[in-house]
């Protein structure tokens, strides 16, 4: 009979698949509600588990709290400035379309109440780069030029934590918890190191397929591995 594949288990649902969202404080975005400029004060700086960025929790002064990335030097009990008209200081969510070129920011939004969506990540920033139209451009930690609208709003600095990758996790024991926080099985074992009965690549007098990869569209689950509808296979030929 075999066993299921990892995938099927996974798919089934159980405790060991479980994504640990009790864990999270809480949703990292800017309120959805940010009609107007707002003072707010920085409570505490904490850790959410599965993100390496440390969050900040801010208390606005019509009593709204929420969690946002902690920038480079954000600092308890730190009054900023909220929405349109907030000067570009540290620490400060402002409106992108009022920044000036070469600005650093962080946790932007792509549209006004989006709750930011790029340069997110511990270390991160994006930068200014000018206008285009109704639109303004950014460029990603990636290179990659983004327009977003200009009362959009974002961050002004790096998000903190970087660096943190640079840290070696010296055992497997520090993988493993470090993918257990986020739903995912550590460590990836593959198919052809298995048994036959564990994997359809599985068996053989040595860790190979030993047979064609490619499988069907309409392969039954347990089989449904390795090349999935194939349009093509081998090494291509060079012209």
């Amino acid at each position: 009979m075999g066993k299921k594949l990892m995938q099927q288990r996974a798919g089934r649902g159980n405790i060991n698949f479980r994504n640990p969202g009790w864990l999270r404080i809480g949703k990292v975005r800017y309120p959805s509600n940010l009609t107007s400029h707002h003072i707010g004060k920085v409570l505490d700086i904490l850790h959410n588990p599965g993100m390496l960025a440390p969050v900040a929790k801010i208390k606005m002064d019509d009593g709204t709290t929420f969690y946002t990335q902690a920038v480079q030097g954000l600092a308890i009990n730190q009054k900023i400035e909220i929405g349109a008209g907030s000067p570009p200081v540290m620490g400060n969510i402002v409106e992108v379309g009022s920044l000036t070129e070469g600005t650093i920011i962080s946790n932007v939004e792509k549209y006004r109440g989006d709750g930011g969506r790029y340069a997110r990540s511990a270390g991160s920033y994006a930068i200014v780069i000018g206008k285009s139209g109704d639109k303004v451009l950014i460029r990603l930690p990636s290179g990659k030029i983004e327009e977003v609208m200009p009362n959009a709003l974002a961050t002004i600095g790096t998000v903190a934590g970087g660096g943190v990758t640079d840290k070696p996790l010296l055992k497997a024991g520090n993988n493993y918890w470090k993918y257990k926080v986020k739903a995912k099985k550590w460590p990836v074992v593959r198919g052809v190191a298995m048994n036959v009965v564990d994997h359809p690549h599985g068996g053989g007098l040595h860790q190979s397929v030993s047979r064609s990869s490619t499988v069907s569209r309409n392969a039954p689950p347990g089989r449904k591995v390795g090349h999935i509808a194939a349009r093509r296979t081998g090494r291509r030929e060079r012209k």
